[in-house]
This record gives C-alpha cells, sequence and structure tokens, in this order.
C-alpha cells in the first residue's frame, strides 16, 4: 500500500431518485493526513461524508482503508454486503455530526462509554478509564456527571468528538462540526481539532471555514454539483487556485 493511499475513494457515485449527488469522486489520503472538503451547499459534501461512514450507501464504486476494500458497488448490487457486515465496517470510521447528536438521557461519561460498552471492548473499570481520558483530553473532566442540556453547544461538540473516539475509528469525519456554534465556541471546537491532529488521526472534515481549512489540512477538495473540480495543499487551492469556479467560490464569501 502507498503511504499517500490509506484512505482510497474510487469511482463514487449516489443518486436520490433522479438526482444524481455525487457524480464520480475519486481520492486517496495519505495515514495521519487531515482531508477537508468546501463546496457550495447541495454539492454533495455531507452526502459523499455519510457514504463513507456506510450511512448512505454509494450506488457505484469503491472504498478501501489500509488497503483493504470496505465497499464495492458492484457486490451491493449481487446482494454480497449483508448488514452484519456494514456494521463491522462501519467501525473503520468515526462521524461527528454537525448537530451533537448525544444521547440527553445519559451524562457525558455515558455517552462516551455507551458504544464501546455495547460492542463488548473491554470491562467496565477498562472502559471508564478510557472514557475518562479522552473526556480528559477536550477539556471536559469537570463535566463528567453533566447532562447534554447542561452544556453548551461548544461542550457538546467536545464530547461528540470524545465518543466518536472511543471506538478508535481508523479515520475521524466531522460534518461541518461549528455550523450550529457561535464564534467564541467555535474557536474551543476548532482548538481540539487541532489538538487532535498532533496526535497522527486521519481525519475527513467538511467545513464552511476557510481559514480552519487552510491552517489544518494536509490536503483539501473543492466539490461542485456532485465532482471534484479542485485538489490540492491549501496553499495550491486558497493562495493559487487555478479553477475558475473554485476562485469565485472563494471570492463570493458563499462559503456554506
Amino acid at each position: 500500500m502507498e503511504d499517500n493511499k490509506y484512505l482510497e475513494v474510487r469511482g463514487l457515485c449516489k443518486s436520490f431518485g433522479n438526482v444524481n449527488v455525487l457524480k464520480g469522486v475519486d481520492f486517496t489520503l495519505g495515514h495521519g493526513e487531515i482531508l477537508t472538503i468546501i463546496g457550495s451547499s447541495g454539492s454533495g459534501k455531507t452526502t459523499l461524508l455519510r457514504c463513507l461512514n456506510f450511512l448512505e450507501l454509494a450506488d457505484k464504486g469503491t472504498i478501501s482503508v489500509a488497503g483493504e476494500e470496505l465497499f464495492n458497488g458492484e457486490e451491493l448490487k449481487k446482494g454480497k454486503i449483508k448488514d452484519a457486515q456494514l456494521r463491522e465496517k462501519r467501525l473503520h470510521f468515526g462521524l461527528v455530526f454537525q448537530s451533537f447528536n448525544l444521547f440527553p438521557q445519559y451524562t457525558v461519561l455515558k455517552n462516551v462509554m455507551l458504544a464501546p460498552k455495547l460492542l463488548k471492548k473491554g470491562n467496565k473499570q477498562e472502559l471508564e478509564e478510557k472514557a475518562k481520558n479522552l473526556i480528559a483530553n477536550v477539556g471536559l473532566s469537570d463535566k463528567l456527571d453533566a447532562y447534554p442540556f447542561q452544556l453548551s453547544g461548544g461542550q457538546q461538540q467536545r464530547v461528540s468528538i470524545a465518543r466518536a473516539l472511543a471506538l478508535e475509528p481508523d479515520i475521524l469525519c466531522f460534518d461541518e462540526p461549528t455550523s450550529a456554534l457561535d464564534p467564541e465556541l467555535t474557536v474551543e471546537v476548532l482548538r481540539v481539532i487541532k489538538d487532535l491532529k498532533t496526535t497522527g488521526k486521519t481525519m475527513v472534515i467538511v467545513t464552511h471555514e476557510m481559514e480552519f481549512a487552510r491552517n489544518v489540512s494536509d490536503r483539501v477538495i473543492y466539490m461542485r454539483d456532485g465532482i471534484i473540480e479542485a485538489q490540492g495543499t491549501p496553499e495550491e487551492i486558497f493562495d493559487n487556485p487555478e479553477n475558475e469556479h473554485l476562485k469565485q467560490f472563494l471570492n463570493s464569501g458563499k462559503t456554506i
């Protein structure tokens, strides 16, 4: 496996009825790299992320991680991919939603422990210790027994990040992680994501925060109308864009 092909996506297509949302998406990502996906609303960014996490199943194409093919659209058509297999494949990816999606009836600690406990990833003591460490890493050790309604939006999103990390996914994905937050809370969540970069975590981030994308990314993808119109380093995308649609997008200020 080439180092820059830890995540490899080839020919990914997805339609909803007569609407073609993804029209053949290809990209690769190296281990420990951060990829950000930018583009206007309706360009296919979130659908791509959901296909990576198998919350939506692509109609065509393949998805591979560390040289292992996790998804093949042709096998799906033939009925060769079973539900149990999909649940297992999802564990390669963790997803942080824009709307937090915490369980309101559980404390911070229980929210982070729940999935590993259900999957029997260790005994209670082990799971609790691991969860506490993850919560400490996002700066919320003083909120272990708090419920989601007692937290700010930024704190809830940080708990969501800890929860996604609890299953030790190969790749951590973020879908507009700051879109529901005001500027002050946005800063604290982006700081946590930047800190994660120092741990060598491979990440895919859909974002409308252009300055954040510029500063944190190893690679940037610009999507438009279901295809990747431009991709490259932050310098290539933001400082020297060659694609005309990308230039218009960056100049317009329409970053969502």
